[in-house]
């Protein structure tokens, strides 16, 4: 009853106009970029001392520029922040181990925000070691989303409440349990955020749960393939510096908006220094924005861009909007690149996805599917100096629904990184040859129809 909810309110829902903000970028160049510290706002000689060296490293100014003077134009509400070092994890056993070290050196607090928290061996690890540094004088507050904690027992909880844990259900299924004034039930809370001390944070895929208790690389292989019994394949980015009060920015309202006890004083926005040289914003959508800030920003960077186009993502039910300015790029002459999941947790947007393939491979894009695991990362990489991650699926229900996070990156030497990542994919998945996917059968053409009549909803 509860899922026919959220399919009826979510007719109501349209997403933004990609025209208006790429007919504001096309003034944008004339406009300085405006780079941020932990101070607030640098000086123009800083900017153009920046962006000298940008240049030089990206080894093509005018392509970064570009990229520099769209971001800018699209997500003007949430700064460029420089000076932050970024740590990109592959799967779950990296990223676990990476966020328990985090947390046992927390010393003042620590702000979990997930979709999912599984009652399982990896859900029981994490509860012990919050209740642990809880204990230990150490306050933390988790927010969890409500639909995607549907299986984990309200004992769970309970027991993490008893140990004085401040928690927040987010727009709770029960609708005796919310304290707003409306019951939305279709808004769902998809973001995977960490915050630890203020001061360092990791946002990405990633929920807690047993699905990523093992690598999707069998690293006893010596051609690296995949291993049948491979965890699922996701993306975390673990960040120190000035862009962390970001993050915890957005944790904060989140709280707020869902009328959270009051939280625990505790020192929440500590001082920032400089840990690296990375330039990064922190962009948060949620679905009363009249503008979704993600999903415009990518939808621009794809429209500007010039060299390559690399997109990783785990549920792939595109708009028009996104089709468009996929193909449109490919026949422009971009090397247009996906990686899609070759099998999926969920039949209907596996299979609406594909229906979308014969259009694409048309207009020249290339697509991949992941072997042997469940794809379950959001990527992004354009021109080389351009990145993400994040939270946000290409569908219909992270642009219109849901609270998503993503990490906007821009530099080159990251995105180097990020390309090395997208390039062992590919590695690990097979081409959609367009002759072959032409010829497929009549079984599969049926389930993408079916499938695609209830896209919008998925």
């Amino acid at each position: 009853m509860a899922m026919l909810v959220m399919l009826l309110l979510a007719a109501c829902a349209t997403l933004p106009d990609a025209d208006e903000p790429t007919a504001a970028t096309a003034t944008a160049a004339v406009h300085p970029v405006v780079f941020s510290t932990a101070n607030g706002p640098v000086s123009s000689g800083t900017n153009r001392a920046i962006l000298r060296e940008l240049k030089q490293e990206s080894g093509s100014q005018d392509i970064l520029q570009k990229h520099l003077a769209v971001e800018q134009a699209v997500s003007r509400n949430s700064p460029m922040v420089l000076g932050n070092k970024l740590t990109l994890l592959l799967d779950g056993p990296n990223t676990y181990d990476a966020m328990f070290k985090a947390i046992r050196e927390a010393n003042d607090h620590i702000n979990l925000e997930t979709y999912i928290f599984e009652d399982s061996e990896i859900g029981q690890k994490f509860a012990a070691l919050l209740l642990e540094k809880q204990a230990a004088g150490v306050q933390v507050n988790l927010i969890y989303d409500s639909v995607g904690c549907l299986n984990t027992p309200a004992e769970f909880f309970e027991r993490l409440r008893a140990g004085g844990i401040q928690l927040l259900e987010f727009n709770p299924v029960n609708p005796t349990k919310v304290k707003k004034e409306e019951w939305l039930l279709n808004n769902r809370d998809h973001r995977k955020l960490l915050v630890v001390d203020g001061r360092i944070a990791f946002l990405g895929g990633i929920n807690i749960s047993e699905a990523y208790s093992r690598g999707s690389f069998s690293h006893s292989s010596k051609r690296k393939r995949p291993h049948p019994d491979a965890g699922w394949r996701d993306t975390q980015l673990q960040i120190e510096g000035p862009v962390v009060a970001e993050l915890q920015r957005y944790f904060m309202a989140t709280w707020a908006e869902q009328k959270g006890t009051p939280l625990a004083k505790r020192n929440y926005f500590p001082k920032l220094t400089q840990q690296g040289g990375e330039i990064v914003r922190a962009i948060a959508s949620v679905p009363d924005m009249p503008d979704n800030p993600i999903y415009l920003t990518l939808l621009s960077a794809i429209g500007h861009a010039e060299q390559t186009i690399h997109l990783t993502n785990a549920y792939f039910v595109p708009d028009p909007q996104l089709i468009e300015a996929l193909t449109g790029a490919a026949r422009r002459g971009v090397e247009v690149t996906l990686v899609l999941p070759g099998k999926s947790d969920s039949w209907a947007v596996f299979h609406a996805g594909r229906s979308h393939y014969a259009e694409l491979l048309e207009a020249g894009v290339r697509l991949y599917e992941r072997r042997d695991t469940v794809l379950h990362a959001k990527t992004a990489t354009i021109d080389g100096v351009w990145s993400t991650v994040g939270s946000t699926n290409l569908d219909w229900r992270s642009f219109l629904h849901n609270d998503e996070l993503n990490a906007i990156v821009l530099g080159a030497d990251f995105a180097r990184q990020m390309d090395a990542m997208f390039d062992k994919d590919v590695e690990a998945s097979t081409a959609i040859d367009p002759q072959k996917w032409k010829w497929r059968s009549l079984l599969l053409r049926v389930q993408e129809h079916i499938a695609r009549l209830f896209e919008y909803w998925l």
